[in-house]
């Protein structure tokens, strides 16, 4: 993903899958896998892109693109509110995504954070889910796994998944490296079920074999330095059509292949202002909006 952060966090160039893409339990879109040609391209980006010129951007192909919101609990990023709504203004499929830091808080807590300050999710066709990036330990080499046991990750990744869940509807979109996958979880298939898979391979002409339980991958993040596009460069593994409605939410839940009569589109409706899509699931009183982060966290808080 993108960076943004001292230290740098440097990618192997591994030949293993990244996966950040929500594919429902491995479940895949009702059409035909897209030609190389005709897949939607991306970016994702961070603070260290600063002013990012997505008009420009989208000219030279994109049609969607993912920022990064927040860091642990400690961080978001200061770029955030123009990169992110800048995609909009251009037209953009646009979403967010966390960058996580397992030993420094609860998966729950870090969920909390990312959804008050930006990982929302409301069914427009504009928005994707929100995106979960586990890569190794950036500040401790030596604690790759972040110091914990594989049962350990599984769980935390858990913890924070289902809490993205509760508080916006819709699982994570989960960034990894099948290698990555196999050292820190022990190739878990815990969450196929729910979650699209991001995949990330570079200096290879395929992305590879997904990790254990995703039969394909929903995105793919093949470059990390000198493309086109600023910051990551992705593809979608779909047409546009299909892009907008992954973002609505017209995936079916449940595990295994794609069940007929169930991809259809859900029916539009006016977009839910913001204070109602973070706390629908919730069933807490609106409130008026707009809302800081901290009151954010303080209905957050009242709601556990």
């Amino acid at each position: 993903m993108a960076r943004d952060r001292t230290p740098t966090r440097r990618r192997g160039r591994l030949p293993a899958v990244s996966a950040a893409a929500l594919a429902l339990d491995g479940t895949a879109l009702a059409e035909a896998p897209a030609s190389a040609a005709s897949r939607p391209k991306g970016h994702d980006v961070s603070s260290h892109q600063k002013v990012v010129d997505r008009r420009s951007a989208r000219t030279k192909g994109t049609r969607f693109g993912c920022v990064k919101a927040t860091e642990s609990t400690t961080y978001r990023n200061p770029c955030f509110d123009r990169q992110y709504h800048d995609s909009r203004a251009a037209g953009l499929v646009r979403g967010a995504y966390h960058f996580a830091l397992p030993d420094r808080s609860p998966g729950r807590a870090q969920a909390a954070r990312f959804v008050c300050n930006g990982g929302g999710w409301t069914a427009d066709g504009w928005t994707l889910p929100p995106a979960l990036g586990i890569e190794y330990n950036p500040y401790d080499r030596k604690r790759r796994c972040y110091g914990l046991s594989k049962a350990g990750m599984v769980s935390w990744i858990a913890s924070l998944s289902d809490e993205t869940e509760r508080i916006t509807g819709r699982r994570p979109v989960i960034y990894t490296t099948t290698h990555r996958r196999n050292t820190c979880t022990g190739g878990s298939p815990a969450f196929t079920a729910g979650h699209a898979l991001w995949i990330a391979r570079y200096d290879a002409a395929g992305p590879g074999t997904p990790p254990a339980g995703w039969p394909s991958w929903t995105f793919r993040q093949h470059d990390n330095a000198g493309g086109a596009l600023p910051g990551d460069q992705n593809v979608f593994d779909g047409s546009l059509d299909g892009l907008k409605r992954f973002a609505r939410g017209a995936w079916p839940r449940g595990r295994g292949a794609a069940v007929p009569g169930r991809n259809e589109d859900p029916p539009l409706r006016s977009p839910p202002r913001p204070s109602q899509f973070i706390f629908r699931s919730l069933r807490l009183p609106t409130f008026v909006w707009p809302m800081t982060s901290n009151d954010c966290l303080g209905k957050w808080k009242a709601s556990r």
